[in-house]
């Protein structure tokens, strides 16, 4: 038998264990997915939008893999912290260990008065409204959704998922697991203008069509593009492709036919006022009752986030154009934008864990194929899947490729592995170490637990947002 363990119940995590079920070279095969968190399905519960009723339903297809008879689902046991169990001691009890532990920091702005009150990364906020027992009830509840004015800086889809959430109504979220406290605390923002600003042009822009659209449908709301600085992106005015280069992808043309559809109502663009609101595609929008407006902005870059009263108040940036090679340059020009609360959304990086060598400039594990290298060569029965492996990049679906390149590394060295010694119950000794394993059944009793609250409340199930609420349900298998 292969004994093999993978740490992260996430996308990648669990496409490595359905790529370890799927194969035929090694017959029996039992997989421990562990993970930091009582409750599986990484970034699709705590990182997908509560209105991304789709992508959420992801977790059904990851659902079946855990529920597989030879799979076994290990939460709240922590690898590599202070808490949890080191490399080293998981190595004593799996033939192999594969690490799919994905990028949980962001990136930071590196700019004066980015750690101003106020100022917080995207990823915080997304955790906030998802639920994570990690943020609890956090600033958000409590003053940043006082601030009349926000700026999202980036222009990825996590950047447009933020702005659509500050955006909407609260009560069309009353349908979906957001939390309590965050739903009243949307309820509640002062919130009306919105700002998502990009250094680079339109057509640099990482966001996908679906996602833009989305903002234009949005009850309530109006977008606002400038004309002005849409025309400024040389591929704006050429969407057929600029002369001797190649055509553009498909999905920046259809960005930027969104975007001309709404420029197209924008009047006197983003800095003058605001006309009625226009949807995707040049259709009209639906109108706006309370004035909120997102802006789409581009060829700014933040330079400094500016300060009043000890809060973040506005950010200032630098005006930028093209350089034509495909990068921006500073024009030497400045604009202020007022906000009282500020996300940076500029992307994920790795965090190292400790017992694992990590490559601090690109954030990931050093790795051939999946093989973790120390010291350049490959470390027996330890491999890397997903974003810790490759760096933040690709879609969801990008992870089961990923994860088979990583598992047919395994598997081509499973006959050296099942040589080593493995614990014939990990999960005892793991209860011998001190830790208390959460298992499928207590997962399940979450679920209830969540369903009841929902029922409660009149809603749906509405996800448990801390620590101490989830670890009880769990133990509560009678539930």
């Amino acid at each position: 038998m292969l004994s093999v363990a993978v740490v992260g119940s996430g996308p990648s995590g669990v496409y490595t264990a359905q790529a370890l079920l799927q194969q035929s070279l090694v017959p029996d095969v039992r997989v421990h997915v562990l993970d930091r968190l009582p409750t599986p399905y990484g970034l699709v519960r705590y990182g997908v939008a509560p209105d991304h009723e789709k992508i959420k339903s992801l977790q059904n297809s990851l659902r079946a893999v855990l529920e597989d008879e030879r799979v076994t689902f290990v939460g709240n046991v922590g690898v590599g912290g202070a808490d949890g169990v080191s490399p080293a001691r998981l190595a004593e009890l799996y033939h192999a260990v594969v690490y799919c532990v994905g990028a949980s920091a962001d990136r930071a702005l590196a700019v004066p008065g980015e750690n101003l009150p106020g100022s917080y990364s995207a990823t915080r906020f997304v955790s906030w409204y998802s639920a994570h027992p990690d943020i609890g009830a956090d600033p958000f509840a409590r003053d940043a959704l006082g601030a009349r004015s926000a700026v999202v800086i980036g222009v990825g889809n996590v950047a447009v998922d933020v702005a659509r959430i500050l955006a909407r109504g609260a009560g069309e979220l009353r349908r979906t697991d957001v939390p309590s406290g965050a739903l009243r605390a949307l309820e509640e923002s002062r919130v009306r203008e919105v700002h998502i600003v990009g250094r680079r042009g339109p057509s640099q822009a990482r966001f996908t069509t679906k996602e833009l659209r989305e903002l234009g449908a949005l009850p309530g709301a109006r977008v606002v593009v400038d004309p002005v600085e849409l025309a400024h992106d040389p591929a704006y005015a050429a969407p057929d492709g600029l002369p001797g280069a190649l055509p553009l992808p498909a999905v920046v043309r259809r960005n930027l036919e969104v975007l001309r559809g709404w420029s197209a109502g924008s009047g006197a663009g983003a800095a003058g006022a605001v006309p009625g609101g226009v949807g995707a595609g040049g259709e009209p929008g639906p109108a706006a009752d309370a004035g909120r407006r997102i802006r789409l902005r581009f060829f700014l870059r933040p330079v400094e986030l500016l300060e009043r009263g000890g809060r973040v108040a506005g950010v200032r940036f630098a005006r930028t154009a093209p350089d034509g090679t495909g990068g921006v340059r500073d024009t030497g020009r400045y604009e202020d934008i007022e906000a009282q609360l500020v996300l940076r959304a500029v992307g994920y990086r790795g965090v190292e864990l400790p017992g694992l060598p990590f490559d601090p400039v690109h954030g990931t594990v050093p790795h051939a194929a999946g093989r973790v290298l120390r010291g350049g060569v490959p470390s027996p029965g330890e491999y890397v899947a997903g974003w810790i492996k490759r760096g933040p990049t690709g879609v969801i679906g990008s992870n089961r490729s990923c994860a088979k390149e990583t598992v047919a590394s395994l598997l081509a060295d499973a006959a050296t592995l099942t040589r080593r010694t493995a614990a014939g119950d990990p999960l005892a000794v793991l209860r011998e170490w001190g830790l208390r394993p959460v298992e499928w059944t207590g997962w399940l009793s979450i679920e209830r637990a969540e369903a009841e609250l929902g029922r409660s409340l009149g809603r749906g199930p509405v996800k448990i947002p801390d620590w101490a609420g989830l670890l009880a349900a769990a133990r509560d298998e009678n539930r």
